[in-house]
């Protein structure tokens, strides 16, 4: 699946018309807090990052969705010029799926196959 995935990670961003770059302020040295409150701001860009899909996906488009790797997030941070103290935490591909865009199957299960009492 990941030899799969990474590379339409890039070729999806390339054909997507529209590309979102969100930002949050970073408390100090966030890749290193010592409180959880610290990652207050991650968590949430998290939240608002999902809810982007999730109204795009309400309108009928269609997302993908690319995490820097490594100092990746610093190289876009500088290009874009963004102000110091903000971070890069994703790029986000929005357009209209491709005609012939394959859709996985969605594997269902009951309650009863999922839960498990005392045990793993």
């Amino acid at each position: 699946m990941y030899a799969y995935a990474m590379p339409r990670q890039y070729s999806m961003l390339l054909d997507a018309p529209y590309v979102i770059i969100p930002l949050f302020k970073a408390a100090a040295d966030i890749f290193h807090a010592e409180t959880v409150n610290r990652l207050n701001s991650f968590a949430s860009i998290w939240c608002v990052i999902e809810n982007m899909f999730l109204a795009a996906t309400a309108e009928g488009l269609a997302c993908s969705m690319r995490i820097p790797v490594g100092e990746e997030w610093k190289h876009t941070a500088s290009v874009l010029e963004v102000p110091e103290g903000y971070i890069v935490p994703c790029y986000i591909g929005v357009g209209y799926a491709a005609e012939k865009a394959s859709e996985l199957e969605q594997n269902t299960f009951t309650v009863e196959e999922k839960l498990h009492l005392g045990k793993w």
